[in-house]
């Protein structure tokens, strides 16, 4: 799939934790100074383009709902950041977060435990 820049993933948090909504909805969830409804219907559409969102039509108006769960979407985004900096290898990403000791010896053994049992 296509990356998407960061105002498109803000608009994509809002379908993840709101469900479907119109152009108009999502308009509403913004602080003031809110975004221009052309604004976000572009990114919406934008983001529908890319695979990322799907609509309904209810005559002339759309209501928009994320066709990529949350989850999915972290699992893509976590294989684009191992593939840019960590030579596509999973060992080397986990390799760096224990010696930057984001991940505890400890925590290594319990995630490979719950690999085993899986």
């Amino acid at each position: 799939m296509e990356k998407i820049t960061k105002k498109e993933e803000e608009v994509m948090n809002f379908f993840w934790e709101h469900g479907p909504m119109f152009v108009r909805d999502l308009v509403e969830l913004y602080p003031d100074p809110k975004p221009h409804f052309n604004t976000i219907s572009t990114m919406v559409r934008g983001l529908e383009a890319k695979g990322y969102v799907d609509h309904k039509s209810y005559g002339p108006t759309y209501q928009y709902f994320a066709k990529v769960s949350r989850t999915d979407f972290g699992k893509l985004t976590l294989r684009g950041i191992i593939g840019k900096y960590f030579q596509n290898s999973y060992q080397n990403a986990v390799s760096a977060l224990v010696k930057e000791e984001d991940l505890s010896v400890d925590e290594l053994k319990e995630l490979i435990r719950k690999i085993e049992e899986e």
